[in-house]
């Protein structure tokens, strides 16, 4: 029997929820991750990467609303880089409702959610972060950039976040990724930056840098 299971009635993301199997040898409570693909990528890309990142951890996957030229995102833009800023506020509230439904929905703990973001979806988690502070207890952004500073600055409190960005990466330029790291800093984030050479695509060493920041982090 599958471990996915059907997709219920209380919200039109179309997203894929897989239940945790089990917690970590000791004990400890795994968090859910939240897996939030980039542009052109759906509910399915990003759920392998969760499984190899925390094994056996609880997985909600939805699926960007908006379309661009027919590829799934999860909020507008006007052109490469310059956001909507109006429907990005508007499509983080959405999204975050989404993660508190579903955390009644499925019976996970809500204060356990950790965002596993790349690109488009990176940047809508740490919109997440910055405008509905409280749904997140962690972040991984691959391949993020700042999209908008909030005034005042929420309280994070701490909230853990990783960011891995690329030198070499021709989309987001090296500033607006610093911005974002400075930015959540400011809002008392503990955030951890690992700059890599490579492109906006992501590498294996994404991968074991995520694995070993989370095993410390969460101690799983």
């Amino acid at each position: 029997m599958s471990n996915e299971q059907s997709v219920p009635q209380f919200t039109d993301f179309v997203h894929r929820f897989i239940p945790a199997k089990s917690d970590d040898e000791a004990g400890k409570k795994l968090p859910t991750l939240l897996l939030l693909h980039g542009t052109g990528g759906n509910e399915d890309d990003l759920l392998d990467l969760g499984r190899s990142l925390v094994p056996g951890a609880a997985l909600l996957s939805p699926r960007g609303k908006v379309l661009e030229n027919g590829m799934p995102r999860f909020f507008r833009r006007l052109a490469e880089g310059i956001f909507d800023l109006e429907d990005l506020q508007r499509r983080t509230d959405e999204l975050a409702d989404f993660v508190s439904a579903a955390s009644e929905a499925y019976h996970f703990d809500p204060t356990q959610v950790v965002a596993l973001g790349y690109s488009n979806g990176a940047n809508i988690a740490a919109s997440m972060l910055l405008l509905r502070p409280g749904i997140l207890h962690g972040a991984i952004l691959l391949r993020a950039m700042i999209q908008l500073v909030p005034d005042p600055l929420p309280e994070l409190a701490g909230i853990p976040t990783l960011i891995h960005a690329g030198n070499m990466d021709p989309i987001i330029p090296v500033a607006q990724t610093e911005q974002l790291v400075h930015v959540l800093r400011q809002a008392g984030a503990s955030v951890t930056e690992r700059w890599m050479n490579v492109g906006h695509g992501l590498t294996r060493e994404d991968l074991r840098s995520a694995k070993a920041w989370l095993q410390k982090t969460y101690h799983i």
